[in-house]
């Protein structure tokens, strides 16, 4: 009996192999995604993350299942924070944590962190499970290879990674895009009605999460004109889909109906034509701002190079993706490019495919060489890639964690002497505890004392109708008649800079500014420096406004304000 071969001797390990790298794929996505995720807290730095949890604890309290705004729409994850955060508290009270209910509210208003780190892990998990339903689409686009490599790329993307740390609808909408992109795909194969239900199915929940999403409709569009190309009709299965996507999207989201005046104000409201720091300039120069910005910058040259590449040719089925993803691929970035604003976070939806598109070319590429040659030569290249994807993803992890709001407020913690009143544009929850008067402006309410707003003297549901349809909620919104009300002893102003880079747009913005801040001494200006911090340029100014406290300091006795300070020198 003779000895087995090498290659005997090894087969029986090959097939695990693929798993065992995807799980390690999986558990790399995993820690750059919860590394950092708690960043800011117990402060709110995402101008979005508020909005969802507070709308998620009102409906809780209500108790409601209207979510009584529906801007994105946003329904799924609206629902998901209602169980997360009823999940915590009820743990909390079980366990002794919190005396009751009442005491959990108290805690969370006090410190957001005990709700808002289990939310955004949450997050982290549909992240995670968008890099495995990448994989799953490059399998059945071109075997394991070619789904591997497209997992690792997007696992270590930066922009994903950022998106799976913040409490938004753009990482759930993704995962039900995918969903539906791989049914579409099960419709070109097979062309089975199961199929066109379960794209339905993932089409409405994805458009229950955020409208645009309803764009990934075309894959299935695309996957039945595949299949009448091969002779079969599928135009019976084809209103199935979308009889069933319309049911579903009104199935778990009904109020969208019962409640459509507000749904109406709300699409008016995010229907806005500017926005500070975020106005786009039409569908080429947008078309450019994502592909030089935020894919280039995630991606790094050479794989922006392998997307757009791999985007018309590359390894696998080639007739299913042109006909099923790569129309989709070129109608969603036409539909984001296309508004009037510009959002680094629209991508995010289109990032997964723009990883196929890589590992698509990077598997055409490799196959022009003889085998042995391309064994070696795609898992060379292919860490060739993702290694400097991970290192900015890592730079830009520890960047958020130093955040240039939190900068302002260790100088303020340090400056500011108790019993001043402090003018704040973001959620500074990390300043609860100072011994100061925290004003926050609030529109038509003028600023209003932070710690009112959360005792439930001014109601959350309030704050939509007080912005008066604003963009933000910042001083350059609030009512001129109530100005007076913003007078205090420091401002921490965080988009007075956005509106003065254009002056022409926002001139009624400016105007408040200039008639709140005048005289006022910058003390600090936090910017954000490349591998050290990020965040908006912050300023803090010392005002004329004096509270006695501030008054007794002795900091205002100079005509001519300091050179500004800042904490990372």
């Amino acid at each position: 009996m003779t000895d087995p071969t090498p290659e005997a001797r090894k087969s029986p390990w090959r097939p695990l192999v693929g798993p065992a790298l995807l799980c390690l794929i999986l558990i790399v996505a995993a820690l750059l995604r919860i590394d950092g995720v708690g960043f800011g807290l117990p402060a709110l730095n995402d101008a979005d993350e508020p909005l969802f949890m507070a709308n998620a604890v009102e409906m809780l309290s209500g108790p409601t299942l209207n979510p009584g705004w529906f801007g994105h729409p946003g329904t799924i994850t609206f629902y998901s924070l209602m169980l997360v955060i009823a999940l915590v508290g009820g743990i909390g009270v079980a366990t002794g944590r919190f005396a009751d209910i009442d005491a959990f509210v108290a805690a969370v208003y006090a410190d957001p962190g005990i709700v808002f780190l289990p939310a955004r892990l949450l997050m982290v998990a549909f992240g995670v499970a968008c890099v495995l339903m990448t994989w799953r689409l490059g399998k059945r686009l071109g075997g394991p290879r070619l789904g591997l490599a497209a997992a690792a790329i997007l696992a270590v993307n930066a922009v994903h990674i950022e998106y799976s740390q913040i409490i938004r609808t753009d990482m759930q909408a993704s995962l039900f895009m995918l969903l539906c992109a791989q049914s579409a795909l099960m419709i070109a194969q097979d062309g089975r009605r199961r199929d066109f239900l379960l794209a339905g199915l993932f089409t409405g929940l994805a458009c229950a999460t955020k409208w645009p999403a309803a764009v990934i409709g075309v894959t299935v569009v695309g996957a039945g004109l595949y299949q009448w190309r091969l002779g079969s009709t599928k135009l019976r299965e084809l209103a199935l889909f979308g009889l069933t996507a319309i049911a579903t999207l009104f199935v778990v989201s009904p109020f969208l109906l019962i409640d459509h005046a507000t749904v109406l104000q709300n699409l008016s409201g995010e229907a806005r034509p500017l926005h500070p720091g975020a106005t786009g300039g039409g569908l080429f120069a947008n078309l450019g701002w994502y592909v030089g910005g935020p894919l280039l910058a995630s991606l790094g040259f050479g794989g922006l190079v392998l997307v757009g590449v791999g985007m018309i040719w590359g390894a696998g089925d080639r007739r299913r993706w042109a006909f099923v993803i790569l129309p989709f691929c070129l109608t969603f970035l036409l539909v984001i490019a296309a508004q009037s604003l510009r959002w680094e976070r629209w991508l995010v939806p289109l990032l997964p495919f723009a990883a196929l598109a890589a590992a698509r070319a990077l598997g055409g590429l490799a196959d022009l060489l003889p085998a042995r040659r391309a064994q070696v030569a795609f898992p060379a290249v292919l860490l060739l890639l993702i290694i400097p994807m991970a290192a900015t993803a890592r730079i830009e992890a520890a960047e958020r964690r130093h955040d240039t709001r939190q900068i302002a407020s260790s100088w303020l913690r340090e400056h500011a002497p108790p019993g001043s009143r402090i003018l704040i544009e973001h959620p500074a929850f990390d300043l609860l505890d100072e011994r100061w008067k925290l004003l926050f402006p609030m529109g038509s309410a003028g600023c209003v004392d932070v710690h009112d707003l959360l005792t439930g003297r001014v109601s959350q549901s309030d704050v939509e109708s007080r912005r008066h349809g604003g963009a933000i909620v910042d001083i350059g919104h609030v009512d001129m008649a109530r100005l007076d009300s913003c007078r205090a002893d420091f401002a921490v102003v965080t988009n007075h800079l956005r509106y003065r880079a254009d002056p022409f747009h926002y001139a009624e913005e400016l105007l408040r500014y200039d008639r709140l801040l005048a005289g006022g001494a910058l003390r600090l200006d936090a910017k954000a420096e490349a591998g050290k911090s990020s965040g908006p340029e912050v300023q803090v100014l010392q005002l004329r406004f004096q509270s006695g406290a501030a008054g007794r300091s002795g900091a205002q006795g100079t005509d001519q304000p300091p050179a500004p300070e800042s904490l990372l020198d």
